[in-house]
């Protein structure tokens, strides 16, 4: 096969979102194998985990230098022999651990999947991600049952938002939490009316809110005294999922070592032996790790798909060359649904 061009955004040292540049490369497709895909890219997702890998406060961010991003929506130009489910030209969506900041990227077809006819690309890559966070976070550790009553952090974003979604199909109960009144305001305009404010009344609100009902389960990516708040409101036999550390997000051009040092001192512990008192449970999880388990990931994947929920919201889109502007709207924690690139 001969010899095409890529563009790719690549982390040579880790440290701030000023580490990353726009590079140009050759791109060989000889490299494509029986059961991957080589799909030209026409939309990025991006997601928290990409600002921490850059700023090398991911665990499972690469040694080497590296290139960002986690899921693509795109079209496939070529498939691999094995390949059957697939054909090119057809329009997929897909998840990847690490590689997406690209405009050409070749990956396992079991990772992909149809983008419905009536989605756009941006769309597309804002759904992965988010709905197999979300979907892991609230049955496979959270054990969800219908009616129960499930608190969601940072409900606007991505992740939250498509929790909020799963949480009404499934017949639970959504209670979603926010940093600002306008995303309080526009959550209930999506049809979410149990929303409560982060701010220095978050318990008392929580309490209203919950007005002397079980809290159950709560999923959480912010951490530290909001985390602890949320674990003690809940019921016996209430779970505390965790997946994400929004506190100790990095600031705009470097990393605040000292506060970050200073959350991590003084972060939520919880004794085990008052948890067996209690009746209650912490758990956390990387979805990084779960492309381990193929098995798993594809399963996921079905179950949230036969799900049927509403498109994805798009919060804000990019161009490519605009990469380092749509990481800094989402990390500023402004926006409001996905943030995507789209070339």
């Amino acid at each position: 096969m001969g010899l095409d061009k890529r563009r790719y955004w690549w982390v040579e040292n880790t440290g701030s979102l000023k580490e990353i540049h726009l590079r140009e490369s050759e791109f060989s497709s000889a490299s494509l194998s029986d059961n991957d895909l080589e799909i030209e890219v026409r939309a990025i997702g991006l997601n928290f985990a990409d600002i921490f890998a850059i700023a090398g406060l991911y665990s499972a961010t690469p040694n080497e230098p590296f290139t960002p991003g986690l899921e693509i929506s795109g079209v496939v130009k070529r498939i691999g022999r094995e390949v059957t489910s697939f054909k090119p030209g057809d329009r997929v969506m897909a998840a990847t651990r690490f590689g997406a900041y690209t405009d050409r990227i070749i990956l396992p077809a079991s990772q992909c999947a149809r983008l419905p006819d009536d989605w756009s690309h941006e769309e597309g890559a804002s759904f992965l991600i988010q709905a197999l966070t979300a979907w892991y976070a609230l049955f496979e550790l959270g054990n969800l049952k219908t009616g129960q009553n499930v608190l969601v952090h940072s409900a606007a974003g991505g992740v939250g938002l498509m929790a909020l979604k799963m949480i009404k199909s499934f017949g639970a109960c959504p209670i979603g939490t926010v940093s600002h009144s306008d995303k309080a305001d526009w959550l209930k305009s999506q049809g979410f009316e149990k929303i409560v404010l982060r701010d220095k009344e978050f318990k008392h609100r929580l309490t209203e809110q919950l007005g002397g009902r079980a809290l159950n389960l709560v999923l959480d990516a912010i951490g530290g005294s909001i985390q602890k708040v949320s674990f003690d409101a809940l019921a016996p036999m209430g779970r505390l999922v965790t997946f994400g550390a929004a506190q100790y997000t990095p600031g705009k051009k470097r990393n605040h070592w000292l506060k970050a040092a200073w959350f991590y001192l003084t972060r939520p512990k919880y004794d085990a032996l008052a948890m067996i008192s209690d009746n209650k449970s912490v758990m956390g999880f990387n979805l990084i790790w779960l492309w381990q388990e193929q098995e798993l990931l594809e399963f996921i994947l079905q179950q949230t798909l036969a799900m049927n929920l509403s498109k994805p919201h798009v919060g804000g889109s990019f161009a490519f060359e605009s990469l380092p502007d749509a990481l800094e709207l989402l990390r500023s924690g402004k926006s409001m649904g996905k943030v995507v690139v789209t070339i």
